[in-house]
């Protein structure tokens, strides 16, 4: 009997036209909000997907940008290097070329001495006076000493001075006469020179002890 009036009920409940509009807008909520839900989730993977393909977008821009930052420090690095070697081998023609014509033009000077001695060598074939003779190699010689200080050569100072190893070569030692003479140079073998504050000769010397 309990469950015929409950039956009974849920009958008169169903054909009841509130009742009716009340589960029909229960059940239209309920759709609304799955609907929402569902639309929620779209949005929120929706939105994450947005974001990654910027991060995504960001990280190509970037490696376009170090890719072209490369390219164009590749690109002076070659250019430095290109201009580095062509100047190491221009200062290396200039040095060969410097040095070549350095010996040029100390050769050209020491063409006029040529030219004396070989007059100096003719004359003296006829003449007798050896005074003319000395004094012709005596101008010979001035005039080619006159040519090498030109060149910033000179001849090493050596005798009388104290002997010193950065200019003189001792070739002997001699008892000194004078006591003063000791450790200086008392005779001079062959002369010494140098070009400018460099020797390019030592003097060999005999030295006091």
């Amino acid at each position: 009997m309990e469950n015929n009036q409950e039956e009974m009920i849920q009958d008169e409940q169903v054909q009841n036209p509130e009742v009716q509009e009340e589960v029909q807008e229960n059940t239209d909520n309920l759709a609304d909000n799955e609907e929402n839900t569902d639309k929620g989730k779209k949005s929120f993977f929706s939105k994450k997907k947005d974001k990654d393909k910027m991060k995504i977008q960001d990280l190509e821009k970037k490696i376009e940008q170090l890719k072209a930052e490369k390219a164009e420090l590749n690109d002076r690095f070659l250019r430095l290097f290109s201009e580095f070697d062509n100047y190491k081998k221009r200062v290396s023609k200039e040095k060969l070329d410097l040095i070549s014509t350095a010996s040029e033009k100390v050769l050209v000077n020491l063409l006029p001495v040529i030219d004396d001695f070989e007059r100096a060598i003719a004359a003296n074939e006829k003449v007798d006076d050896v005074d003319s003779i000395k004094e012709g190699f005596n101008l010979i010689y001035n005039k080619l000493v006159q040519m090498m200080k030109r060149f910033d050569v000179e001849e090493i100072q050596a005798k009388g001075e104290e002997f010193n190893t950065d200019f003189h070569e001792a070739v002997t030692h001699f008892p000194a006469q004078k006591e003063e003479d000791k450790g200086k140079v008392i005779d001079v073998t062959e002369k010494g020179y140098k070009l400018k504050d460099k020797v390019i000769r030592y003097a060999k010397v005999v030295v006091g002890q």
